[in-house]
This record gives C-alpha cells, structure tokens and sequence, in this order.
C-alpha cells in the first residue's frame, strides 16, 4: 500500500493531478487517471499507435507516450471514453476516491460536448478527419455513450453519485440522441427496417467507412440500438414502432440452420471463414444491401461482394461476416419487453 501512495504521489504531482493518497484506492482507476486526455475522452491508441492496455505498468516511457497523445486521440471507438467512466463511477463507489469522480464527471463533459445537434455523436471527437465524423452506432459506440447518459438520467447503475447538475443535461442528450434514432432507421419504400452502422453527420443517410465496410443494413448494431430502445420507460408509439419494425425484419431475414465458423481444411491444414450446417443455430450477416435485403461483403480494394467466398483470403478470415446476434432479441428479450409494453 505504501508503494501505491508513493507512486499516486509522483503520478499527481507529475500530471498536475489533485491527490488523494490518503484514500483507498483501485490500481486501474489510477491508470485511467494517467491516460485521461485533456479534453475530458480517452484514446484508444496513444500518438504512436500503440493500444491503451491498462494491465501494463506505467513506466517512464510509457509515461512520456501517453504525455505525448494529442486530444485529437480521444474517441468512443471500441468501448474507448464509454469503459472509462463506467469504471471510475463504480471504482469511486467502492473506494469514496473523489479523484475518480472528477475524472468520471470530466468525461461525462466531453461525451456532451461531442454529442452533435442531431443527437448523433460522431467515433473521435474532436477529429473529423475521413469517416471519425459519421454519426456512428459500428462496435456500439453511441449506444455506449447514450446508455451512460441514461444511467444519469434515471440514476441508475452506480450513476446516482454524480452531481445531481448532470441529470438535466443527460436527460436532454438522451432525448436528443433517440431523435436522431427513430429518424436514421432506414424506410424500404415506406416500411421500417433496421439501421446502417454509421451515417451522414449532415445529411443523416447511411454512409460507409472502412473500405470493408459499405453503406449497409447492420445486424450487430442494430441489435444494441433495440436493446437501448427498450430500456425506455412507458415508450411512445414512434419507439415502440422502431422496435417491433425492428424485430420483424430480424424474424423475416434470420437464417436457420447455419451458424459462422471457421473449420480447418486438414488436407492443406488451412482454416478458412464459411456458413457450416448447425441445425440448433440462427445466424444473421453482418450487413446487408440497403434496399435488397440480401448479405453483402466489403473487401480491401473497395469492392462489395455478394458471396463471402468471393473475398480475399485475408478479409474472409478476418472480419466477422455472421453472427446469432438477433438470436436472443427475437426469442427472449423482444418477448418479455412486449409484455409490459405491448399495443
């Protein structure tokens, strides 16, 4: 313990951070506190491309690369600034260590500050660089960002030791970002579907980013987006609409029978990505044409394929192109909602 206060006391008095040694305190939470960008967010990667690992110690170099990392850096791409928070507020209730609240309550800034008039919130802020500035629901960035603030504004999930100033502005963002939910699900000639996995920020239509990732209909997605609809309490017709249009499409387009795999050819001893017959599973693909209905695939060169056998070898094997994600939705979750919540 007299090691952690010593090096709490360096890390403090090195970054200009208030300490508190005298509190109990969480060895990660303090590294989140060491990482932390000045804008508030969290990177996902620091200037030199190396990934954030909070399992690692902090030496001298480290130290010095993470000093280095840049605001433009900060980012909600892969759970990055949404992990963060959720951490702090749960380690700050366990240990009643205020340095990890002011942390926590920081990044609750700068998750509001990025949110656009929309209600979107873009993958990084502030870079607008390339595809960073979609409106972005890929790996569950926004629903991360919005069930946070729905933990504020309900106060919920450890979220009531917040200042109580933050309820107002979480409940506003929240409204907001549903806003920009029920208006970016995707209309086939009238008819609700689901959503793409990132957007236009100005004209809100589905829009591609990774030259693997085409403008597309999001089955993973679009499962964590109904999830977040349907912590809504006493929806309107509008969310409950989204949700049950939603789960129709998941019901009418699941694939029986089949499930994702990647099974190993022993005569060249060479796996390789493919649908394999499984009477127990359902499976979805990951996207699918915008129109269509029908699984697409993105390769490296910017092509759309409309058969996974037809990528390249490196893209086949390293993305994944199905997966049961609407499995329990359909089945348990979507059911037990509709019970409370039914027409």
């Amino acid at each position: 313990m007299m090691r952690i206060k010593l090096w709490l006391t360096l890390m403090c008095s090195t970054l200009l951070l208030p300490c508190y040694a005298q509190q109990s305190v969480d060895s990660t939470a303090d590294k989140m506190l060491v990482y932390q960008l000045g804008n508030g967010g969290w990177p996902k990667q620091l200037e030199d491309k190396s990934v954030v690992n909070y399992g690692a110690a902090i030496t001298p170099e480290l130290l010095a690369k993470i000093k280095a990392t840049k605001n433009l850096h900060a980012t909600f791409d892969n759970k990055a600034t949404s992990r963060e928070v959720i951490y702090l507020v749960n380690a700050y209730k366990k240990t009643q260590n205020k340095a990890y609240l002011a942390a926590a309550e920081k990044g609750l800034d700068y998750i509001l500050s990025a949110q656009y008039a929309n209600g979107g919130w873009p993958q990084y802020y502030p870079d607008q660089s390339s595809y960073r500035s979609e409106i972005t629901y890929n790996d569950d960035a926004m629903i991360n960002v919005l069930n946070i603030l729905q933990d504020v504004a309900t106060q919920t999930n450890n979220f009531e030791v917040v200042n109580s100033a933050y309820i107002e502005k979480a409940q506003k963002a929240v409204a907001k970002g549903i806003n920009c939910i029920l208006k970016t699900q995707v209309k086939q000639k009238g008819v609700l579907s689901i959503w793409a996995a990132q957007y236009d920020k100005d004209s809100m239509l589905p829009a591609k980013a990774r030259a693997f990732e085409p403008a597309s209909l999001s089955t993973s997605e679009s499962v964590g987006i109904v999830r977040f609809l349907m912590r809504i309490k006493n929806p309107s017709v509008a969310e409950k609409n989204a949700i049950t249009s939603a789960v129709k499409w998941f019901d009418s387009y699941k694939i029986i029978g089949y499930r994702f795999d990647r099974p190993k050819n022993p005569k060249i001893n060479i796996t390789t990505a493919a649908l394999v017959a499984d009477p127990t599973a359902i499976a979805w693909a990951r996207f699918y044409d915008l129109d269509k209905n029908t699984p697409i695939f993105g390769d490296r060169d910017n092509t759309v394929k409309t058969k996974l056998e037809d990528l390249s070898t490196e893209r086949r094997n390293g993305y994944a192109w199905y997966g049961n994600w609407g499995q329990k939705l359909i089945e348990k979750e979507y059911p037990k909602w509709l019970s409370t919540n039914g027409k």
